[in-house]
């Protein structure tokens, strides 16, 4: 028998099982999906180790999965048993046309498995699955499948004809939405959060012509670049001037972290908000930080991040204004860590500037930026100095 192991790498998260994908008497191949673990962070599924068949679960739906313990067995010489589908086949059906040899082509077995997250996404959505073409493994759906449709649905509709019949809007019906249990754990790290650490929040507010101008010359070059990238340098090179905001309240300490690993926050929808880890970006160049923070974006949205990319962070940002707010005060710090930076809608506005001595107002791109601190890590004088930094780096970025 081949032991299945919860996954060693957790930062001190509860993992559940959400739910398995292969039933007991069924065969899997070599790292096929085997089970789905959920945690307040993100849902990983665990790969079949060898492949063979399923003989024994351990650890059933919603049962607490801490790192290492035993989730099932395989028998990597066992036999498959009858499938639910071939018993409950009808008795009767008609014989299909069958195409002449030379026409015959090898059959595609179609994975129509849906995981938990795709299966609440279509409910949610109300989309039948049968309709969307999945681009998973075998043909299964992905969440990101999901998306594609309910955008395609979308589309359609702002498209429908003008003569089409006015649509009638329901008068807005109470629901009761039921909490699943990412949404109960973020719930309760919140308030960890808030109940541990005092909050407290700056507002300084940066001026993004020199990175704008920088960023399209590059993308003339053919290197294409996001702001969040010119943000992650510049949050790097702040911390030289205050160490301790790279660090974390401890009983007996600050530990200030070795590296800074910076975690970005990723909201996927209603699907919720997940913040994959750039590791040491101040040993990366402006390129390398953002083909990495791309990397782990297009993982998150396709539903593929693995715990290690979302453990281990030492500072977090917030870029809220992606959705298209100014200012948000104060974001919520990730438990332990000892600031978070929040970055607000980048906008045109009228600012007033020195030019050959005399006051002028001009237009610029800007955007209100936050530093929220644990108060017991760092005080007022340093949160200024670091914020002071981190909008200078950004305001003389230099020509491409």
């Amino acid at each position: 028998m081949i032991d299945v192991h919860v996954p060693d790498e957790q930062e001190g998260t509860k993992a559940v099982v959400r739910a398995w994908l292969v039933k007991v008497g069924e065969s899997v191949a070599e790292n096929d999906p085997l089970v789905e673990l959920e945690t307040d962070k993100v849902t990983q599924e665990v790969p079949a180790p060898a492949a063979g068949v399923l003989t024994q679960i351990i650890l059933d739906t919603d049962s607490e999965a801490e790192p290492g313990a035993l989730l099932g067995r395989i028998d990597p010489s066992g036999e498959a048993s009858g499938t639910p589908e071939a018993e409950e086949a009808p008795a009767k059906v008609d014989a299909p046309k069958v195409a002449p040899a030379s026409e015959t082509k090898p059959a595609v077995m179609k994975e129509t498995r849906l995981s938990p997250a795709v299966k609440r996404a279509v409910i949610q959505h109300d989309i039948d699955p049968g309709h969307i073409e999945g681009t998973g493994k075998n043909g299964r759906i992905t969440l990101e499948d999901v998306d594609r449709a309910v955008a395609s649905a979308t589309v359609s509709h702002v498209g429908a004809p003008k003569t089409a019949q006015p649509r009638v809007v329901e008068p807005f019906a109470a629901q009761d939405i039921p909490h699943d249990r990412m949404r109960k754990t973020i719930a309760e790290n919140m308030v960890k959060a808030v109940t541990a650490a005092p909050h407290v929040t700056a507002l300084f507010e940066c001026d993004f012509s020199a990175v704008a101008a920088h960023k399209a010359a590059m993308k003339a070059k053919g290197v294409k670049l996001s702001y969040t990238a010119y943000i992650l340098k510049a949050a790097s090179e702040a911390m030289a001037v205050a160490p301790a905001i790279n660090g974390r309240w401890e009983e007996d300490r600050i530990a200030v972290s070795s590296t800074i690993d910076i975690g970005v926050g990723t909201a996927l929808g209603d699907k919720g908000l997940v913040v994959p880890v750039v590791r040491d970006v101040g040993s990366l160049s402006l390129e390398e930080a953002g083909k990495a923070l791309d990397a782990l974006t297009t993982k998150a949205r396709e539903g593929k991040l693995d715990r290690k990319d979302v453990s281990g962070g030492s500072f977090t940002i917030s870029n809220h204004g992606v959705s298209g707010s100014l200012l948000a005060s104060p974001i919520i710090l990730h438990q332990g860590q000892a600031a978070i930076l929040g970055i607000g809608k980048l906008e045109k506005r009228v600012v007033v500037r020195e030019l050959d001595g005399q006051d002028v107002m001009v237009i610029r791109p800007m955007a209100y930026v936050t530093l929220t601190i644990d108060h017991r890590v760092v005080d007022g004088h340093q949160t200024n100095a670091w914020l002071s930094r981190f909008v200078e780096v950004l305001e003389t970025w230099p020509a491409a």
